[in-house]
């Protein structure tokens, strides 16, 4: 089949289901969304009522970022409780699988990397009420379950993208993760994790969080890396050649300070932040290596190296700090 009569067959579908909550209204097309990296993300509507629809790909397996009945259950899960996410209101599990969500109206900025013309202010506002959304979702308990995920097992999956990376892009690389393989803090109680907890993954309403969204690789591991991953996007200076300086926007202490509300410092922070720069230089080594390779073709991505020299030099830094 096509793909043009796939997605019609998968219109159907989804038009057939939300017709269970707006029978008789008239329904939109099936529209691709841009920026998803998980599945296909397309919108819809029903009446008045707008939709996101995430489906498996055709011929594809629902695991990994595909997995998008995974993320249906998380957001259920969430539903309710103090972290904003998107309501689930459809959810069909025969092949190729797919979920019908809410469309949440508003913006998702990420301050010092994209670009936008968005006031300081707000962007200041916007990561201070994050943190405290941080700090809501590791304190959620949650019916869903998944494996635990410990700091070795979390550096051990970051350590195989990094040395996928080409030599001449990840000098000192090797001698990073060797030094945070001797150093593996102990673990502390698992909490619920989104994996990628960054103003750029939710959606706000003036200097409010609306929604959290981009599930596909949520868990329960430890909640310091969730912490130190969103702490890194609050310093334009951790992203050379690639960030912007927004006047006001918190600091990294402010935001920790924020986070802890009162609670004293995690204990091996370092490590994580250590961590969190050497999971952004993997990331983005492994991106310049598929564009290079012809995989996916994004001349943008030829600005990355200095960043990903930054990241290891400062992931050595931390870890040669004394506490």
């Amino acid at each position: 089949m096509s793909t043009t009569t796939e997605e019609t067959a998968l219109a159907r579908r989804v038009r057939e289901r939300l017709a269970e909550h707006h029978p008789g209204q008239e329904y939109g097309d099936l529209r691709t969304l841009p920026g998803g990296h998980s599945g296909l993300t397309y919108s819809i509507t029903a009446g008045p009522v707008s939709y996101v629809v995430k489906a498996v790909p055709p011929g594809r397996r629902p695991i990994g970022r595909n997995d998008v009945l995974r993320q249906a259950r998380i957001l259920r899960a969430l539903a309710g409780s103090r972290v904003p996410v998107p309501m689930v209101v459809a959810v069909d599990e025969s092949e190729p699988a797919w979920f019908a969500m809410e469309f949440v109206d508003g913006e998702a900025i990420e301050p010092v990397l994209d670009e936008h013309k968005l006031d300081p202010e707000p962007c200041r506002r916007r990561m201070l009420a994050l943190a405290d959304v941080l700090r809501d979702l590791h304190g959620t308990t949650s019916a869903e379950s998944a494996e635990p995920l410990d700091p070795a097992a979390e550096l051990a999956m970051w350590s195989r993208t990094m040395r996928a990376v080409p030599l001449e892009l990840r000098a000192g690389a090797d001698d990073l993760l060797d030094a945070l393989a001797t150093r593996i803090p102990d673990a502390i109680p698992p909490t619920l994790t989104h994996g990628d907890f960054r103003l750029g993954n939710v959606l706000c309403r003036g200097e409010r969080p609306a929604a959290v969204v981009d599930w596909e690789i949520w868990g329960y591991g430890d909640p310091r890396i969730d912490l130190a991953w969103f702490l890194l996007f609050a310093d334009h200076r951790n992203f050379p050649q690639l960030g912007r300086a927004i006047p006001g926007l918190p600091t990294e202490h402010e935001l920790l300070t924020g986070y802890l509300d009162g609670r004293p410092e995690p204990p091996a922070f370092d490590w994580f932040r250590a961590l969190a720069r050497t999971k952004m230089a993997a990331i983005m080594g492994h991106n310049l290596r598929r564009h290079r390779e012809g995989t996916h073709h994004d001349p943008d991505q030829e600005r990355l190296p200095p960043t990903i020299a930054a990241m290891i030099r400062a992931a050595h830094d931390l870890l040669d700090r004394r506490p």
